[in-house]
């Protein structure tokens, strides 16, 4: 059985967590539980460097696709630190236009500038005692790279039209979908800040490449919405089928949307492709892969038999099975085992 892993949030395991927790919402400062299950050895090596870096105060760099869950594991970075009692501050540095994103991050005094009209507190100030989560920080134009760059050795911010030097105890969490190194190479973005936001760098990978997580995923989905909308629904065999071939270019928030789609259009009890708004998975594809495990089958007996010069007893007992069986797969493929006696079968030939 698949060990799966999760992050400790707020004292109790993700895959221990109670209906009603794992769907709390950011307002409340819970943690969306169900993004934070792995069973894939990638994600479980994500989670134990998470766990490890979150009892340190290091800079940490998220990285990878949209959707992959990159504020989440934030999230439980935070819970798990000696911060988890101090606030989580997140800011979305391209949703803010040029002109404001400083003032927000490090605020501003009144009279500053015009409509400042009360004295401000930016977001860095804010996160004080806590994290602050900077989301998208590629979009950060480099004079404002500058200032984030300076607080990042200091730990001082000044609000602008103040020259006091105000001391600021946050951690800071920085995320992008964009390759940081290219961004560097190209000009857009700082080395030197670079290299101070990745003292720990963990990119997630994105949900096509986490295998069997993608069927957990689905029904922890499923049965939180579930639970939410009062139903009793499942997979069908075919949904499965597709969820597990459909590439989710979205990520774990498309697969999340997809299944809280299909509870709610889903007439009957059982979930079809349709539901979730993707197309069944293309039969021909399966059909190929039998194909290939057919032939591959076949080619492993070919080469026992040639390797024992036709004996079927001495194939069977290299192969570790009954000579019944192996009559049974001479049988199924229509291998004559006289006709390779004696003669030499290359590596993918067919008799």
């Amino acid at each position: 059985m698949t060990q799966q892993s999760t992050l400790r949030i707020g004292g109790t395991d993700a895959d221990g967590a109670g209906p009603g927790e794992a769907g709390r919402s950011e307002r409340d400062g819970g943690f969306d539980r169900g993004a934070a299950i792995g069973t894939t050895a990638r994600m479980r090596e994500i989670f134990d460097m998470s766990s490890l870096v979150a009892q340190s105060d290091a800079t940490v760099l998220l990285l990878g696709e949209s959707g992959t869950g990159k504020e989440l594991l934030a999230r439980a970075i935070h819970s798990e630190s000696r911060r988890r009692s101090g606030p989580f501050v997140p800011i979305h540095c391209g949703a803010i236009p040029e002109g404001l994103l400083e003032a927000e991050l490090f605020g501003h005094e009144k009279g500053a500038y015009t409509g400042a009209h009360t004295q401000r507190r930016g977001k860095l100030e804010l996160a004080d005692s806590g994290t602050v989560l900077l989301d998208e920080i590629a979009e950060m134009t480099l004079p404002l790279q500058v200032k984030l760059l300076r607080f990042l050795q200091d730990r001082e911010i000044e609000r602008i039209g103040c020259r006091q030097r105000i001391r600021v105890d946050a951690r800071v969490v920085a995320v992008t979908n964009k390759d940081l190194k290219s961004e560097v190479a190209t000009g857009r973005f700082r080395d030197d800040l670079y290299f101070r936001l990745s003292v720990v760098t963990i990119t997630l990978p994105p949900l096509r490449e986490r295998g069997e997580d993608i069927g957990v995923l689905a029904n922890e989905f499923l049965r939180r919405q579930c639970l939410h909308y009062r139903r009793d629904l499942k997979f069908s065999y075919e949904a499965r089928e597709a969820i597990v071939h459909y590439p989710w270019p979205g990520n774990v928030r498309e697969l999340e949307n997809a299944v809280h789609r299909a509870v709610i259009m889903t007439r009957g009890h059982c979930i079809a492709p349709a539901d979730l708004g993707i197309a069944p998975a293309d039969r021909s594809l399966r059909l190929s892969l039998r194909e290939a495990r057919s032939r591959a089958e076949r080619q492993i007996v070919i080469e026992a038999l040639t390797r024992t010069n036709g004996n079927i007893s001495r194939a069977a007992v290299e192969l570790g099975i009954s000579r019944p069986t192996m009559h049974d797969l001479l049988d199924k493929h229509q291998i004559a085992s006289k006709s390779i006696s004696g003669r030499r079968v290359e590596r993918g030939t067919v008799a």
